[in-house]
């Protein structure tokens, strides 16, 4: 326990200092095995860091991550918004819901939250302020939705819960999708109030011609969560597999269909995305080394113990994770909440038998939650980079969002049912 305490505070300090991830999880790794671990071989060290890595589950992320930059270079971002408006603009507060299902379409296809702040952004933001949406609500709107990607298949998070806790990505997947659905229920009924509220209109109803003309012009981006999901559950491919194909889809729809795409946006696209990458795994590598740490300590069994004695059952379990996961969701991105948290977690989790499907749902949500939070969340400084706008009017308008998560955290985690209805049926 004193590990975890000394761990705890290092983290803090050099994050309060202002240092990187990269160091604020490197540091404390490279101080344990200097202070507790000096024995252990630095043999044994690289091949954890290497070996954890060195999974082909986890191809699927640089794979994902190009098909979501390629997608939001290119019009399949766009053309999937123009068939959800067209199908549900006409509401009250049609822009919206466009908004919304848009962003859930763009996720089911990219798995990345900051892609589809970035895809969606500039195309939506316009016309939410057209339609007479109050500022502050459009820029909550746009971020928020945006973090539907992360529970809809195929989403990162979900990737690397898989890969750290063993879970089937399949049936996480299959979970993601009834999660990501009631959050963007949730959204839109939000949404709605505010429309209400402020006598937001809709557009003009589509005609059965302009919605089939819509379905024509986005029936090649449709293709693409059709030909990934489907072959998913439909047993063609595995999840890495899917990936791949998502890229090789891309490149060929955008840039032989669709023409938006030439050599140098397919390289630009492609430095872009190894820089991404690069980033991540180096920090998967280092949650590798402080997981097997954290293992060789014992921290999960002290916390079982712990757990045994105050006689804490899994309703107060899930609570105080969740409190944990909230407050490291403010200062600390998304991976490197599950690197540090869940290794620790997720035994508890398991001896008090909660579903490894639900508690990773769990996790999800909060890292949804996280993306989103002051005052470091990632997304509120993608929406300030890719709108022009102050990053304290985003944070503005992103708390009403910000409660309706908390509600819908609450749901998933007291009413497992909703995470776990989809992959029983499935699988």
């Amino acid at each position: 326990m004193i590990l975890a305490i000394l761990i705890g505070l290092l983290a803090v300090v050099l994050l309060v200092a202002g240092f990187e991830m990269l160091m604020v999880l490197g540091i404390p790794t490279l101080a344990i095995k200097a202070g507790f671990f000096e024995r252990l071989p630095d043999l044994i060290v690289a091949q954890k860091v290497t070996g954890g890595i060195n999974q082909s589950l986890l191809l699927a992320i640089p794979f994902f991550l190009f098909a979501a930059e390629l997608m939001g270079r290119g019009q399949i971002a766009g053309r999937l918004t123009g068939l959800v408006r067209a199908l549900v603009g006409h509401a009250r507060g049609g822009i919206g819901y466009t908004t919304i299902g848009g962003a859930m379409g763009f996720g089911s296809v990219s798995g990345s939250a900051p892609a589809t702040v970035a895809a969606m952004g500039h195309i939506l933001y316009p016309e939410l302020r057209r339609a007479k949406f109050r500022d502050k609500f459009a820029l909550g709107l746009i971020v928020s939705s945006a973090e539907t990607a992360l529970l809809i298949p195929p989403s990162i998070t979900l990737i690397v819960y898989g890969w750290i806790t063993g879970t089937s990505i399949t049936a996480l997947f299959a979970a993601g999708l009834s999660v990501g659905l009631v959050m963007g229920l949730a959204f839109a009924a939000l949404t709605a109030i505010e429309a209400r509220r402020t006598g937001v209109q809709g557009d003009p109803r589509a005609t059965v011609a302009q919605i089939w003309a819509a379905f024509k012009r986005a029936g090649w981006a449709l293709g693409m969560p059709v030909l990934i999901l489907g072959g998913i559950y439909g047993g063609l491919f595995t999840p890495t597999e899917a990936a791949v194909v998502s890229v090789v889809y891309a490149i060929l729809i955008e840039s032989l269909i669709y023409r938006s795409l030439n050599v140098r946006t397919l390289i630009e696209a492609a430095e872009k995305t190894a820089i991404q990458n690069a980033v991540i795994f180096l920090l998967l590598a280092l949650g590798t080394l402080l997981s097997y740490f954290i293992t060789l300590a014992q921290i999960p069994n002290m916390l079982i113990d712990l757990v045994e004695q105050v006689q804490a059952g899994p309703v107060m379990f899930l609570m105080i994770a969740n409190v944990a996961f909230i407050i490291a969701g403010m200062f600390v991105d998304p991976n490197s909440i599950q690197l540090i948290l869940v290794p620790a977690l997720y035994p508890v989790a398991t001896s008090l038998g909660i579903d490894p499907v639900h508690f990773g749902m769990i996790v999800a949500v909060n890292v949804t939650l996280g993306m989103v939070t002051p005052p470091f969340g990632l997304d509120l400084f993608v929406a300030s980079s890719t709108l022009q706008k102050p990053v304290a009017e985003i944070i503005a308008g992103i708390w009403p969002f910000i409660i309706v998560n908390l509600l819908v955290l609450l749901l998933i985690t007291y009413v497992p049912g909703i995470a776990t209805l989809v992959p029983d049926l499935l699988l």
